[in-house]
């Protein structure tokens, strides 16, 4: 009975400890409103239009033009995009036409796509041409040299690649969303960034006075970030599984103890023997 009192109450703790986990496996976004989604794009990574995770973004344009948007990621985010173009009339297109999404981290560092139709082409005749680009699990810190994504703003460009240059020109329809799913503990680095990857969009003074009279101005961030804040998961599956195995390395000496040290003396032999 003993040993089936330490076994309910190992697994009613890890039940406990692994119930938070759980949790870091949805998705980390939630849908805006869509009274609130962005209808246009910006031209440059300084005009890019900021999108939250989960918001819709459409933009109008002209086949040619470079479309940026930009959306916060934070660690232990694995973000995926997606966009889809609705082409010209066919009867207005000359020929085939290759379309691109790319993916810039904060510090303007092209990021690779784990997976997904990152570039593709559309037949003449095609209506639309969708895209998809997942990004490898933000890290939380990094070496200098290394190229791994990390906290800040990402920057979204769509583009057309190969065309006729008699096709330049033509108005095309774009929707971009942009989803991440929260990776965990499995993630997590021994290590984080002082602040988060987001550019500088203006400065101003740190009192009450104009910016230009202060000998110390500060940075005015730019306002996207996650909607709970930056580096908010700083819980993760780790903790859950090292505590759980805290448990369960306790409950097993003790179980090992109770199992291994007998009844006691035995009755028929005197005390002191």
């Amino acid at each position: 009975m003993r040993i089936a009192r330490v076994l309910t109450a190992a697994l009613f703790m890890l039940g406990v400890a692994v119930s938070p986990a759980l949790a870091d496996s949805t998705p980390s976004a939630s849908p805006s409103a869509d009274g609130d989604a962005p209808t246009e794009a910006g031209t440059s990574f300084r005009t890019a239009t900021e999108i939250d995770q989960g918001q819709e973004a459409t933009a109008g344009g002209s086949t040619g033009d470079y479309l940026y948007w930009s959306y916060p990621a934070d660690a232990g985010q694995r973000p995926t995009v997606q966009a889809t173009v609705k082409l010209p009339e066919a009867s207005t297109r000359h020929a085939a036409q290759t379309w691109q999404i790319d993916v810039y981290d904060g510090l303007r560092r092209r990021q690779a796509c784990q997976y997904g139709a990152q570039t593709r082409t559309a037949a003449q005749d095609a209506v639309t041409v969708e895209l998809s680009c997942t990004l490898r699990t933000v890290r939380a810190w990094s070496e200098t040299w290394a190229n791994d994504p990390l906290p800040g703003t990402y920057y979204v460009r769509l583009t057309v690649l190969d065309l006729q240059v008699s096709d330049l020109g033509l108005p095309v329809d774009a929707e971009v969303r942009v989803d991440a799913k929260d990776i965990g503990g499995s993630a997590a680095v021994d290590g984080s960034l002082g602040r988060p990857l987001v550019p500088g969009i203006a400065t101003a003074s740190e009192g009450s006075g104009d910016a230009e009279d202060s000998d110390s101005p500060t940075a005015v961030l730019s306002s996207i970030e996650p909607d709970d804040g930056w580096a908010s998961g700083w819980w993760t599956d780790r903790w859950a599984w090292t505590a759980a195995g805290g448990v369960l390395a306790a409950l097993a000496g003790v179980g090992g103890y109770t199992l291994t040290r007998g009844s006691g003396r035995p009755s028929r032999v005197p005390p002191g023997a």
